[in-house]
């Protein structure tokens, strides 16, 4: 037993280990013919310059929030856990349903994560990088067991459709991760940080901050209120110098070199950015996994669906070494390096924990609308009987005077 006064005894050392995965993309595909008859533009254009032949829009019925949702359940499913055994919920997205409630919060209500903290992360493009970092850290320091992160996006909601520099790049997805806590080397093995707020023009959603801008639509600078606005020749040299740069000092801190990759799954922002960086750290386009070809660039829903996809192709393996690498508005980037692979315990019922995960979404869901009908009713009365307030907060004040 640990006496007052003397050192706390020694933890055992602990590792984050990505155990689940999962993503969610819309069903609608946007094509570049599609968008040729929204804005000036060709298929042929488009390809030569991004690489990017189709993406995916969310309908009227889908958010941020529903495709989260949907990639974290997917997640929580591979790696055979129930919500309620999460510690923490982080959401990487620049397109979040609200100011707040924060779309985790959200995500955690219907998960029924109840035990959960959960709140949303800013970091454009590089979001999910640093949110599987900081979840790693708490995982690390011992605060916590298993966390789910997630990068959602709907960034069709925020494209200027006349402006054809951007409106080209972007699609809407989410992808979802899930770390536990192992005493089994590897998992997250080192994660670089950056950002420069110099660069903070080159691209951006203006929205409301602390000024007053209701009625304004428009900036001075030409931007508007709600629409992204980006510099595509300063965001690609910027990109272009900080993948390999950053992907190295990553590999120095967890004592690796680019040999030691098998696998790099970069933010899907642009083809060419990312033939760039391969010429950067003098190795093959082949190692870079891509597949904005199909959905476009979907800021921090892109490492974690391209993850996914990864896996789902053969192309992560067991004790693999891979790096993920993001970029983008801030100017925020990001590297990380990690070592695939955690034994899995073989006590567990698939099948039992998979019934219990549908039954705590249902209670969940049941649980949500019976409390907001509640407080409806509990309106409906005060309303009604406008005295029974005042006798309920007199009450209370008696109460407390009591206490007191």
């Amino acid at each position: 037993m640990h006496k007052r006064g003397s050192a706390p005894p020694p933890q055992a050392a602990c590792y984050a280990h990505i155990v689940g995965w999962g993503m969610a993309v819309p069903e609608t595909v946007m094509t570049n013919d599609d968008l040729s008859a929204i804005v000036e533009t060709t298929d042929d254009w488009i390809r030569q310059r991004t690489g990017i032949r189709e993406r995916r829009i969310a309908s009227d019925k889908e958010t941020t929030a529903t495709l989260g949702l949907k990639a974290a359940q997917r997640a929580l499913e591979v790696a055979d856990i129930l919500p309620l055994e999460l510690d923490m919920i982080i959401v990487a997205t620049s397109t979040p349903e609200n100011v707040f409630p924060s779309t985790a919060s959200l995500i955690q209500s219907w998960l029924g994560a109840n035990k959960a903290g959960a709140f949303d992360l800013s970091a454009a493009c590089s979001g999910f990088v640093y949110a599987v970092d900081m979840a790693a850290q708490a995982i690390r320091s011992g605060r916590s067991q298993k966390a789910l992160i997630i990068g959602a996006e709907t960034m069709s909601r925020v494209l200027d459709w006349s402006d054809r520099g951007t409106c080209i790049l972007f699609g809407d997805g989410a992808g979802a991760v899930v770390l536990e806590a192992s005493s089994v080397e590897g998992g997250v093995l080192s994660a670089v940080l950056r950002s420069d707020g110099s660069g903070g023009d080159l691209l951006g959603i203006p929205t409301f901050g602390s000024t007053d801008m209701a009625e304004i639509e428009t900036l001075p600078n030409g931007h508007k209120l709600g629409k992204m606005h980006m510099n595509g020749g300063e965001v690609f040299k910027f990109a272009s110098r900080v993948i390999g740069e950053s992907i190295n000092q990553a590999l120095d801190i967890a004592g690796l070199t680019i040999k030691d990759l098998a696998l790099i799954v970069p933010h899907q922002a642009n083809l060419r950015i990312i033939a760039a960086a391969a010429r950067s750290l003098k190795v093959e386009e082949s190692l870079f996994y891509v597949n904005l070809d199909r959905y476009g660039n979907t800021s921090a829903a892109s490492i974690p669906i391209a993850l996914v996809e990864a896996i789902q192709a053969g192309r992560v393996k067991e004790n693999d070494h891979i790096a993920f690498v993001g970029f983008g508005g801030g100017l925020t980037w990001a590297s990380m390096v990690v070592k695939w692979g955690a034994p899995k315990p073989d006590d567990r019922s698939k099948m039992l924990n998979r019934q219990r995960r549908e039954a705590i979404y249902a209670f969940a869901f049941w649980r949500q609308r019976l409390i907001r009908l509640s407080r409806q009713l509990n309106d409906l009365v005060n309303r009604i009987r406008p005295n029974r307030g005042r006798l309920q907060r007199l009450r209370r004040r008696i109460d407390s005077e009591t206490l007191e």
